[in-house]
């Protein structure tokens, strides 16, 4: 019989990768939807998971987060490839092809919400799936929604903003992840231990953001 931490590591991998792989499925449908067929011809457009996963961003980073103790899990998938110069109307689609990882993720918190309701036994693998996919996808959805690009919120502030301001916010896309990586990483593990310093700039911000929009789920899941 499997050991409690090896189905605890199931859980987590089942949860995660379906939460990302249908984040980023997501994006190249709505992108077909609008007229951009780039992600469908490479085969992106799909539920396999193997088309979607980076080894690194999708199970190694997210591990050592774990282990690591870091506020927030962070990981990410093969970025699904968009012609925006395709999306029509650009602007719309823009906005829209952004915002369904993070809907796409919402919707999954609440389907497993409402799974876990009906089908409640504690000590399940199943069910312990379905706990990580509540707080995975939510988790995602709202880390996603920053408005920093590369991440979903910085596309869809660029979409929304007028264009000069627009192009601005979008030349901060190639230092994207580095900055994001300073402010999950630099409080936990450097200012915290080394300098006593307690501040969490992004946690301070997400937490609530997170623990409202999971009170929110679990209700309309039927756990009020």
């Amino acid at each position: 019989m499997a050991s409690q931490a090896g189905l605890e590591t199931i859980a987590f991998l089942v949860a995660l990768i379906i939460a990302i792989t249908c984040h980023e499925a997501a994006h190249g449908f709505v992108a077909r939807l609008f007229g951009d067929y780039t992600a469908t011809r490479l085969g992106r457009v799909t539920l396999n998971p193997f088309k979607h996963i980076d080894p690194f961003g999708t199970i190694v980073l997210p591990g050592f987060m774990l282990i690591a103790g870091a506020p927030f899990l962070f990981g990410y998938a093969k970025p699904v490839p968009v012609n925006f110069d395709y999306l029509n109307p650009k602007r719309l689609g823009t906005i829209l092809v952004a915002a369904a990882g993070p809907g796409m993720n919402l919707i999954l918190a609440w389907i497993s919400a409402l799974l876990l309701h009906v089908n409640y036994i504690e000590a399940t693998l199943g069910n312990e799936i379905l706990r990580n996919s509540i707080r995975f996808n939510i988790v995602l959805a709202i880390f996603n929604m920053l408005p920093l690009p590369p991440l979903d919120g910085g596309r869809v502030l660029i979409g929304i903003l007028p264009k000069p301001l627009g192009r601005a916010l979008a030349k901060l896309e190639p230092y994207g992840f580095l900055i994001l990586l300073g402010l999950i990483i630099l409080p936990s593990m450097v200012l915290k231990p080394y300098w006593g310093i307690q501040q969490d700039p992004l946690r301070d911000i997400l937490t609530p953001a997170i623990m409202h929009l999971t009170r929110t789920v679990l209700f309309l899941g039927g756990h009020g």
